[in-house]
């Protein structure tokens, strides 16, 4: 099979679990005519990622990726808002967070690469049509599965009263949004001080994990996924998924095993590293283990 073909199967493949769990996670909820909230949701996020995905062909540019996914990722929980009206309190508080969420880091992510200039990870990708069509396809796939539980809460046309699912879910999501927020923070203060150029670091939410914005992002997602759970029903808990994707996402492909491999390779070796890495676990915020 040459690239072209396999370039294909992964377009179809992507496109078939994006619309597969749109489809089991819209079944009994919210209709529109012959499809479901959730569908349309899912077909926006593919549709805003292709044109997206346009002129950053002709340009050949990776610069408005994730401005693109953070506009598709608020556009697709606002409009499946707009298409469930009335909202429950529920509903109307988890469309809050996520657009939150998005805005957040859409933002935070644009103004890094324009400060960097380019992301190294499309060098190769993106001077191949296949490769760089499927990974705007991935990250419309991307939203489909990370906000799953939420487009499932509200579009599911149930308006069931807050109660101890709903302030556990909303105290994880705040912890969560919280320590992600802080770690970044932390780590663009650390590499803004010259005096650190070509070190790691070590200090504040750091020292107590290897990588706490990924920690916080996965504890976001497991308490929207906690709110969503009296909600959901029969085929709708295919969008408990959202939590599930986002951890192995992060510590099986892209997040964690991508950085360690860099910074293994950058530092391995260096005593004050690895000495770090012995005391400070990978991801789970916890205290460092003492000498």
């Amino acid at each position: 099979m040459n690239n072209t073909s396999k370039g294909i199967v992964v377009f179809c493949v992507v496109l078939l679990i994006g619309l597969g769990i749109a489809y089991l996670g819209g079944r009994g909820g919210i209709q529109l005519g012959s499809l479901s909230v959730f569908m349309i949701c899912a077909l926006w996020a593919f549709a805003v990622n292709w044109i997206g995905f346009i002129p950053a062909q002709i340009y050949k540019t990776e610069k408005y990726y994730d401005l693109i996914g953070a506009f598709t990722n608020s556009t697709t929980i606002l409009i499946a808002a707009a298409l469930s009206q009335p909202l429950s309190i529920r509903a109307m508080i988890v469309t809050i967070l996520v657009t939150v969420w998005a805005l957040r880091l859409g933002t935070f992510l644009f103004r890094r690469i324009a400060k960097d200039g380019s992301d190294k990870r499309f060098d190769a990708i993106k001077v191949n049509f296949m490769r760089f069509l499927n990974t705007w396809s991935i990250q419309a796939l991307w939203v489909i599965l990370t906000t799953a539980s939420a487009v499932g809460i509200v579009a599911s046309g149930r308006d069931v009263p807050l109660g101890v699912f709903a302030y556990v879910g909303l105290a994880l999501w705040a912890i969560g949004f919280t320590i992600e927020v802080v770690a970044d923070r932390q780590k663009k203060a650390f590499r803004n001080d010259l005096a650190n150029k070509g070190r790691f670091i070590t200090n504040g939410l750091w020292s107590w994990s290897r990588h706490p914005n990924y920690f916080g992002e996965i504890l976001l997602w497991v308490g929207i996924a906690v709110m969503a759970l009296p909600v959901l029903e029969g085929w709708k808990r295919a969008a408990l998924i959202s939590p599930v994707f986002v951890y192995l996402l992060i510590t099986r492909v892209s997040g964690v095993p991508m950085l360690e491999k860099s910074a293994d390779k950058k530092w391995g070796g260096d005593a004050d590293y690895e000495a770090y890495k012995a005391r400070t676990p990978v991801l789970m915020l916890r205290p460092p283990k003492t000498p």
